[in-house]
């Protein structure tokens, strides 16, 4: 029985992770432009953010999950300026002519970028706290090994997506030329800038 959470865990975090948004055109654009490790290590930083939502959710801290969603309008605020900021930045950049290697802090960087990004949209807990209701899961209902399993799950299963989009994306960086790459830039970086504009407007509502 534990086996089989720990696989709809899977499913959960793989399905979750795969939703086309700013993030997984973050991660395109990214991978395209540095490489699978670059990519990869982005991905990670949502997988993170993806385990930790589903951690709050998973062991009923119902009172954190509540604060979040209390502060749903200052969270989407920094969302949408740090969407708007990335866009923006990627819109306007060219790509090189030779992939440069990347110093570690860069690493952190986009770790961290996208983890924060991730995280912004608190709502996202709301859809792991209704799956995991689902599944019989959450309000403290459930033991501690349940929800760690769970909890495993949905990291290994968003970890899965981001491995799998960074690993097939550079196995076709090398056709891309400077002057797709340059349109990879501009189109990824328009959606995202579109994704922080529909965030601030949601702000009046």
């Amino acid at each position: 029985m534990n086996i089989g959470l720990f696989f709809r865990g899977l499913v959960i975090g793989f399905s979750i992770a795969a939703v086309v948004g700013p993030i997984g055109m973050l991660c395109i654009q990214r991978t395209l432009h540095n490489g699978f490790l670059y990519g990869l290590v982005t991905g990670m930083g949502a997988a993170t953010a993806d385990g930790l939502y589903g951690s709050i959710a998973g062991f009923g801290l119902t009172a954190l999950a509540t604060f979040l969603i209390a502060q749903l309008l200052w969270i989407r605020l920094i969302g949408g300026l740090f969407l708007l900021y990335l866009g923006i930045r990627i819109v306007l950049s060219r790509p090189a002519e030779r992939a440069a290697n990347a110093p570690a802090h860069t690493f952190i960087g986009a770790y961290l970028s996208t983890l924060l990004l991730t995280l912004t949209n608190p709502l996202t807990i709301l859809s792991f706290a209704a799956i995991f209701a689902g599944i019989g899961l959450g309000g403290g209902k459930s033991n501690l090994l349940t929800a760690l399993l769970v909890v495993g799950g949905v990291f290994l299963g968003s970890a899965l997506w981001w491995c799998l989009l960074t690993g097939i994306l550079s196995l076709l960086r090398g056709k891309f030329t400077p002057r797709w790459l340059l349109w990879v830039n501009r189109i990824s970086g328009g959606i995202i800038l579109l994704f922080g504009v529909v965030a601030l407007l949601s702000l009046s509502r």
